[in-house]
């Protein structure tokens, strides 16, 4: 039996029952893996820390899960994760509901200043929609436009068409569905009926009818019994009467055993396979809120639970420990590559968090600048709340106060966002930021206040750093036992040797179930760039910022400048030399490489924006540029002058390719497809489409996390975003093979 990665209809109305009890936990941040696993972590009065997860992908579910088995937060937060912690963190959650009997789920957040819905939908292809309170979207994991239905940014959200939901149908209804069928029971309660193929079996089963009988011959008895059934399910899921269950799958290993064991008289062999149990109960296959006859016909062993998302939790944990163990770990390698992985994304968290103790602090200091910046005007608010107490007036009287001025246009009080009486506070508006004030303390201790929680903030980076140092202990005892192993395995396993030995015979990454993550950050990383197949660096400016800094900082003698003849390109420097090296001015570069570079120049230009596949390039000595204006010209920002002739490149086709790279370094790779050819382990070329860079990337994402037998491998060094940095600006599509 295969292992169940979607949840059903039944599964999600119990789910929704279970996480009603959650409404009034504060959303405290949001996470995005990959692109399409959320994470929403959360606060409850009663249970305190609380991990919801959502995910859409190949597997789809809807659970919380236990604290020490949620995976290590993402170094950097794409898009869509910034966009759910701005609009989500501080937010109340006020509930969830299943839309009809469909498997999509509806959460509504409340904040002050905006109510979001984030609505799942767990099929298809699976989508997170985020809206404000009137179904508006507002960013959507997928992009949707079909005849029937669009989910896009921008657009109001629709639902899909309605179906029936069964657990609130009438019998006549009932009645006509099974009676329009031209088919057996079984397939009507699982299509018309809307129930799926389990739970159409279970249905049959627990009414006593014949699951394959043809409708024709189902008569008044069999009609009163499949709706009596339907009717118990549909009380239990109204009641919250759930009685979960996960259920487990033996190998034939272990039912052998355990007959063998059951025929020992002497008690030694059963008690041995009493202990084979316990160690390794079977494979996991399901996870229901209720006992299932069917699953009890079948042989397979039920586990009990608590709860029902506790239940969900210990499956697909579970299940993805079933799938990672490895067939016959006898005769394997310790998975060094696995614990490296382990360390580094341990070390990239904490890395990540001293990062955000730093934001956090110099978000403090810049709320306190921004009091002394304004500070006549945030005194008048502070004096106007202080005179007012004075007198006697009531908070809630200041509050109206404070929101009738709003009306009139008055500045001081149109930034007043939040009187807080029980508190002795107001939060006001300065920038975009928003800070709270002690209504009895003048603007200086309130400022003084904000720069000794920065102080505080930045004290915690001590113990983050400390922590690195024991990780990173770690993370060498874990390479000097791999170093060992191998020195001692004279076959070594299908890498052989040391993992940084470019010489080694060819390996097919591909299909390797782990894979050793190798990471650095180069000096060009936030520029855009590209190792031509000669092995010369290219790079270009993202925007006129970079490209004034290409000009003024890494240009050196030697080097060669391309750009496109049309207006809008970015500064392209081929490199002659790195930085740190000393320059080469009689540099002559190989032509492969020159016209690696013109096409780079061409292909994140206009050109591509336009959706035309070639563009004239011209290049021009290093020497030859200048940010100094003839008399009577100006110079735009990020613009520059050419002294004397250019060598042009006519009809120069754009092209760019996006792949993997795995050794020396695991990163993402793009540029002209010749230029990563031999550098990328797999790769997926682009041209000039109808799509947006956002969902291109997605596409790409999710191929090449296929292509990978290690699917965890492209988790851990790619996101759409980082793809995205790679695709030219303007309309893309993957380019068939």
């Amino acid at each position: 039996m295969d292992p169940k990665r979607e949840l059903s209809s039944v599964d999600l109305a119990a789910v929704v029952g279970e996480l009603s009890d959650l409404e009034g936990a504060k959303v405290d941040k949001a996470y995005l893996y990959g692109d399409d696993l959320v994470r929403l972590k959360m606060r409850d009065f009663d249970r305190g820390r609380v991990e919801l997860f959502i995910e859409v992908g190949e597997t789809k579910r809807v659970h919380t899960v236990a604290q020490e088995r949620v995976p290590d937060a993402p170094g950097r937060p794409p898009h869509f994760a910034k966009m759910l912690r701005n609009r989500l963190s501080g937010a109340d959650f006020a509930g969830v509901s299943q839309y009809e009997f469909d498997r999509i789920l509806e959460f509504v957040f409340e904040r002050e200043d905006a109510n979001t819905r984030v609505i799942v939908e767990l099929f298809g292809e699976g989508n997170v929609a985020v809206t404000d309170g009137e179904y508006e979207v507002v960013d959507s994991l997928e992009t949707i436009r079909l005849k029937s239905r669009t989910v896009a940014p921008g657009a109001r959200y629709e639902f899909p068409e309605s179906r029936v939901n069964p657990l609130t149908v009438s019998r006549e209804a009932f009645d006509r569905q099974m009676d329009d069928s031209d088919t057996d029971v079984v397939r009507t309660l699982a299509t018309q009926l809307n129930f799926g193929g389990l739970y159409a079996e279970e249905l049959c089963t627990r009414a006593g009818v014949e699951k394959t009988i043809d409708i024709a011959d189902a008569g008044e008895s069999e009609y009163d019994r499949l709706y009596g059934a339907i009717e118990r399910l549909a009380i239990d899921v109204r009641n919250g009467a759930f009685d979960p269950r996960l259920y487990l799958e033996r190998d034939d290993e272990d039912e052998t055993e355990d007959d063998s064991g059951a025929d020992d008289e002497g008690g030694a062999t059963a008690d041995t396979d009493d202990e084979d149990e316990t160690e390794a109960p079977g494979t996991p296959v399901d996870v229901t809120p209720f006992p299932l006859e069917e699953h009890q016909q079948a042989g397979l062993e039920p586990e009990a639970f608590d709860s029902f998302t506790e239940a969900l939790d210990e499956y697909f944990y579970q299940l993805e420990l079933a799938e990672e163990e490895p067939a016959d770990s006898a005769s394997q390698r310790p998975d060094f590559e696995a614990e490296i992985a382990k360390q580094q994304r341990i070390i990239e968290q904490q890395e990540g968090a001293i990062e955000e103790f730093e934001r956090e602090a110099e978000a403090e200091r810049e709320r306190a600048e921004l009091l002394y910046a304004n500070y006549g005007f945030v005194d008048e608010i502070l004096t106007t709340v202080r005179d007012a107490r004075t007198e006697g007036t009531p908070w809630d009287e200041i509050e109206e106060r404070f929101a009738a001025g709003a009306e009139q246009g008055i500045d001081a009080a149109e930034a007043v966002v939040d009187v807080d009486g029980a508190n002795g506070r107001v939060t006001i508006e300065l920038d975009d930021e928003r800070i709270p004030l002690d209504a009895d303390d003048g603007v200086e201790k309130n400022a003084d206040r904000l720069y000794t929680e920065a102080k505080r903030i930045a004290e915690k980076k001590e113990g983050a750093q400390q922590a690195i140092e024991n990780t990173r202990e770690e993370l060498a005892d874990v390479r000097e036992r791999k170093a060992a192993w191998e020195a001692d395995d004279e076959g070594g396993d299908d890498i052989g040797g040391d993992d940084s030995d470019e010489d080694e015979p060819d390996i097919d990454w591909l299909a390797r179930s782990s894979i050793p993550i190798r990471e650095n950050e180069p000096w060009f990383d936030r520029f855009r760039w590209v190792q031509t197949s000669d092995g010369f660096l290219v790079i270009g400016g993202r925007n006129a910022d970079q490209n004034e800094e290409l000009v003024s900082k890494y240009l050196e003698p030697g080097d060669r400048v391309f750009h496109t003849q049309a207006h809008g390109g970015p500064v392209t420097v081929l490199k002659a030399t790195d930085p740190s090296e000393s320059s080469r001015p009689d540099m002559e570069f190989p032509e492969t490489s020159i016209e690696q570079a013109a096409q780079f120049a061409v292909s994140y230009a206009s050109v591509w924006k336009d959706g035309r596949y070639a563009g004239d390039v011209y290049s021009v000595d290093a020497d030859q540029v200048t940010k100094t204006p003839e008399s009577g010209e100006y110079l735009e920002k990020g613009g520059f002058a050419i002294r004397g002739d250019r060598t042009y490149h006519r009809d120069t086709p754009v092209g760019v390719a996006v792949g993997i790279q795995c050794e020396p370094w695991t990163r993402v790779i793009g540029g002209p497809p010749a230029a990563i050819a031999d550098r990328a382990v797999t790769t997926i070329a682009v041209e000039p489409g109808q799509f947006a860079q956002g969902d291109v990337a997605k596409r790409i994402y999710r191929e090449l996390r296929e292509r990978f037998s290690d699917e965890s491998f492209v988790r851990k060094i790619a996101s759409p975003d980082q793809l995205q940095h790679f695709l030219p600006p303007g309309g893309s599509r993957i380019a068939e093979e």
